[in-house]
């Protein structure tokens, strides 16, 4: 049997995460994970902002999308002053809080221009002091004046990431920035390698999704859709660890990293298609956990059930602690177990398989 994570895979994983991608400059990214699947699939296409979509038997009329999102969370340089400071605007769900004292990456047209967020020493600070904002924030790339700044290739606009890497922890949690969600561009790649691998032929086309700007507001995905017009869309993507200190369960719920993978219950998802996950999961014995969605689930899976006439959707998620920072961290044994119950519910869906709600 196919393993889920292979001694090559994560050597793949390792440098897919690495590597930055924020939203709207995602295209290194999107070349190496490209690159990297092209030996499991039989065609693939790219549309016009980036969303890269492997396919095994295109010539197949039933249409089944696997899906994840590519993009990180990062920074745009906003405002550099006449000494040299840079203000910076969010590009997605970019945590100020976590700002201070962290180095960065600032992409330019030149190359990688290294900075620091600064912050004043204890020394200098008062009780009263304000916390970080983005009125306070600032990059510090060691000049002295604006001009300084932009002969070094940097000018509002640039896209800045922070450099933080992967690394594991006592050998069975993943730790790094953008786990959320080259995870999960990762585990789909591993499904198509499965496949492969396996020599499983699927009656229907399969259509393996890793898409652009979901970090503000699931645009590759609205974008995909319509191009792809499938009949039916799994979606993976990140939710909350929540077994650590300082968070609400009673407000966030109750998943625990090593527990499985978390599937959701809530409108966007087509009770039919969670049914046949849930089936598959139960038949290969792989522990999983629910989730309660209010309204939308904030992710990809809603931009997919909500296009074209509606395509029957499901969302598979993977715990981890500490979204949005650099260090997210989740338990390995959760990306395998992901990976595995994807393979499961893809194998397990028929040809032209009717998931009409009631007959």
């Amino acid at each position: 049997m196919s393993k889920a994570i292979t001694k090559e895979s994560k050597v793949f994983l390792e440098k897919y995460l690495n590597n930055a991608s924020p939203t709207g400059f995602e295209s290194s990214g999107q070349k190496m994970w490209l690159e990297y699947i092209k030996p499991y699939i039989d065609d693939y296409m790219v549309d016009n902002y980036g969303t890269v979509v492997g396919v095994i038997n295109p010539e197949a009329e039933y249409k089944v999308v696997i899906e994840a999102h590519a993009d990180e969370i990062a920074w745009f340089v906003h405002y550099i002053t006449d000494d040299g400071f840079i203000y910076v605007r969010r590009n997605g769900g970019s945590d100020h809080m976590i700002a201070p004292s962290k180095r960065v990456n600032i992409h330019t047209d030149k190359g990688t221009v290294k900075a620091v967020f600064g912050w004043p020493a204890i020394h200098t600070r008062h009780d009263k002091d304000p916390k970080p904002s983005l009125k306070n924030i600032t990059l510090d790339c060691g000049c002295s004046t604006k001009e300084e700044v932009e002969e070094l290739g940097v000018h509002v606009g640039c896209v800045v990431t922070f450099e933080d890497e992967f690394m594991i922890l006592n050998k069975n949690r993943y730790v790094g920035r953008a786990l959320d969600n080259r995870i999960g561009g990762f585990m789909i790649a591993q499904v198509a390698r499965m496949i492969k691998e396996s020599k499983t032929k699927l009656p229907f086309g399969l259509y393996i999704v890793n898409s652009v700007q979901e970090e503000i507001g699931l645009r590759g995905a609205q974008m995909i859709a319509h191009k792809i017009k499938p009949d039916v869309a799994i979606v993976t993507d990140v939710c909350h660890d929540t077994g650590t200190p300082l968070i609400d369960k009673k407000e966030h719920g109750d998943f625990k990293g090593g527990k499985g993978p978390v599937l959701t219950y809530g409108p966007a998802v087509q009770n039919n298609l969670l049914k046949l996950i849930i089936d598959a999961a139960n038949e290969e014995k792989i522990a999983f956990q629910r989730q309660a969605a209010s309204r939308a689930t904030g992710t990809d899976t809603d931009a997919f059930a909500y296009s074209n006439e509606g395509v029957p959707s499901a969302l598979i998620s993977l715990p981890i602690r500490y979204m949005h920072t650099t260090v997210e961290m989740t338990h390995r044994e959760d990306v395998e177990a992901t990976i595995n119950l994807i393979f499961a519910a893809v194998k397990k869906i028929k040809d032209k398989q009717d998931f009409r709600y009631f007959t």
